[in-house]
């Protein structure tokens, strides 16, 4: 059965976009579907190092082969400053060219504490993985002013919002299965 790895698309210490990782994983369980949560706040912080660019740390490569061994990724990403975080991109810079998306189905859901739920770091996610060949799924589901969808406890208190999430993941598999993953 295929894999989905739920990419955390931020480092930042307890993350809204964590919370909404985490609800996603849920979902995907409980259809029957493998994950694995990727959290960009575990990075090594060799990674960081400008020597990753010419050759990768060993501690990276637990994060590159969850990549090149799923079936799909699904992206969660926050909106900082009307773009992608740094450190997504960066993530996506470190990773292996070309094998690390081609063909790869890819999955998109923002937030953002603004009223756009990040359109503009997704569209800009869409147009990165379109150049790297990815087959990108059309179902996007954004979360505006996120903070009004989560309770104090950190769980997506808002029936509409887990809604959409459901049924994008229900998508997301369906759309897996038409590549035979």
């Amino acid at each position: 059965m295929s894999k989905i790895v739920i990419i955390v698309g931020t480092n930042r210490p307890g993350s809204n976009t964590a919370k909404v990782a985490a609800h996603l994983d849920a979902i995907y369980r409980a259809l029957g579907q493998p994950t694995h949560l990727l959290d960009l706040a575990a990075l090594p912080p060799e990674i960081f190092a400008v020597s990753s660019y010419a050759e990768k740390p060993a501690a990276f490569k637990p994060f590159s082969d969850a990549v090149l061994q799923s079936s799909g990724l699904h992206i969660v990403t926050p909106e900082y400053n009307g773009s992608v975080p740094g450190v997504l991109k960066y993530f996506i810079d470190m990773l292996k060219f070309p094998e690390s998306f081609e063909r790869k189905p890819v999955c998109f859901t923002g937030l953002a504490a603004g009223m756009w739920g990040a359109l503009r770091p997704v569209e800009q996610l869409q147009a990165i993985f379109g150049y790297r060949n990815a087959h990108i799924y059309p179902e996007r589901v954004f979360i505006p002013l996120v903070n009004s969808h989560l309770t104090p406890e950190g769980r997506i208190g808002n029936e509409e919002t887990l809604g959409r999430l459901r049924s994008q993941a229900e998508g997301f598999v369906k759309f897996l299965a038409t590549f035979g993953k």
